[in-house]
Parts: C-alpha cells; structure tokens; sequence
C-alpha cells in the first residue's frame, strides 16, 4: 500500500522543497501538490531528485479570489487556457505526472460546454504522459463550485471520451457529498486516475470520523489499484504529530 504527501496541506508551513524533504523522511512513496508556481524549478527537481519521490501533480491555478479555478467560466478561456499552458509548461519542468484541470465556481450548459472545450485544449497541448484530472467538490466546502459530484464527472468523461482524461476520486468530498466510498470506487474504476482522502467530517487525520479508511484502503488495493493514496488533510498543527495513522499501516 502506496501513500502520497499532499504538500498543500501537509507541512505546508515550509517551503515546497522541504516539504519534500519531510514527506522523503515520513515514509510518504510520493508528493503532490496545489499550486507551485512561485517556487524555482530548480529547486523543486533538486528536492525530488535528492529523495526519488515522484511528483503526482498539481493544479490549475484558482484565478481571484473565491473562483476555485477557471476552466468552466464562460468568457474567460483567454485565462483558463493561459492558466492550463501555465500548468503544462511547470508540471513538465518537474516530471509532474497529473494536472488537476480546476473547473470554477459556475452552472448550466454554458459552464458545461465551456469546461469541456478546455479540457479538449488542455488535452490537446498537454504532453500524452502527463494525466489531466477533474474532481468534484463537495458543496459544504466549495459552494457553487462546477464540479459537485462523481455522477457529473463521469458524463463529462464519457461524453469527451479522450485519453489521458480521468477522475480525481477524493475519498473526502465523496463521503461529504454522496457517502458509500468504496461502492462508488469501485462503480468509478475504470475513470479514476488518482486518488486523495482525509477524515469525514473535518478533514482532518484518518484515524478518526466516519469513515474506516483501514477498511477503505483494503478495499481499494483488493480492487488491483496500485498507484499511491493521496493524503490531503489539514494536520492540526504538525504534521508529523499527525502521521500514527500512518505509522500503523507501515508497521502491520
């Protein structure tokens, strides 16, 4: 069982390079992130390079304030496709793997048609080795955000039918929003590219909530998945205090 450092959350009180260097030293098999822009390069490949830990990706950027992304607003494919190219160009750079193509706060045909020809520029500019990835948001913590649940997402997949194009299945927003994670999982399977969790309802740790991510996670590797399981969840403070959950599975 494979596990992944979301860096936008976890120990995100450093700058992006130690932040790799911690997840190295935590045990983590890979590293992920949100939006890494303003840091060099350099720098980032420098750390990855030091640990081995691949990059599984990072995302479009969320444009001003309170958007949540570009890529499904109407009248702004100037910006989106720029923001796409942005994340391209930056996830080549550092062997990123995966880019989470952020659709926006909007609704209806409009936004619709909008964010699925996007994706069609994103995939057609986009490297065939780097997957593009959408993901649904749950409405307590994104209000109004395009994307709400894996039923739309995976119309839109299937309607744009292009390779490469796959779902971000959090573990997290799918229990906030439609619960019954592994019946879903295992529903979603053939569209996931990725996959992120953390604790229902607070996004916190997974060792506490509503959810039994021993029994998930077991369940998700019986599936054949072998790919790392993104940890995206706010620590509390520190982040290795925040890692028994992790400290376990290692040591069973």
């Amino acid at each position: 069982m494979k596990f992944s450092a979301n860096l936008g959350y976890l120990w995100n009180d450093r700058a992006l390079p130690d932040a790799i260097l911690a997840a190295h030293r935590a045990g983590f098999d890979a590293v992920e992130c949100h939006w890494p822009y303003d840091t060099p390069v350099s720098d980032i490949t420098a750390a990855l390079d030091a640990t081995g830990l691949p990059m599984l990706g990072l995302n479009t950027v969320r444009g001003q304030s309170g958007e949540n992304g570009l890529c499904g607003l109407p009248g702004r494919e100037v910006e989106a496709r720029a923001a796409i190219d942005q994340a391209i160009a930056y996830a080549s750079a550092i062997g990123a793997q995966a880019i989470h193509v952020m659709a926006g706060r909007a609704e209806g045909p409009d936004a619709r048609s909008t964010f699925l020809e996007n994706l069609r520029y994103a995939r057609g500019a986009c490297p065939d080795d780097i997957m593009l990835l959408i993901e649904p948001l749950n409405r307590h913590d994104a209000p109004g955000y395009f994307l709400k649940t894996t039923n739309q997402a995976a119309e839109i997949l299937d309607h744009l039918g292009l390779p490469g194009v796959k779902l971000m299945f959090d573990c997290y927003h799918v229990g906030r929003t439609e619960g019954d994670i592994v019946t879903r999982f295992t529903a979603l399977l053939p569209l996931i590219g990725h996959v992120q969790f953390a604790s229902v309802p607070d996004r916190g740790a997974p060792d506490h909530g509503e959810v039994e991510y021993r029994f998930v996670f077991d369940k998700i590797v019986a599936t054949g998945w072998s790919r790392p399981l993104g940890a995206e969840y706010r620590t509390g403070g520190d982040t290795d205090a925040s890692l028994g959950w992790l400290r376990e599975i290692r040591a069973t």
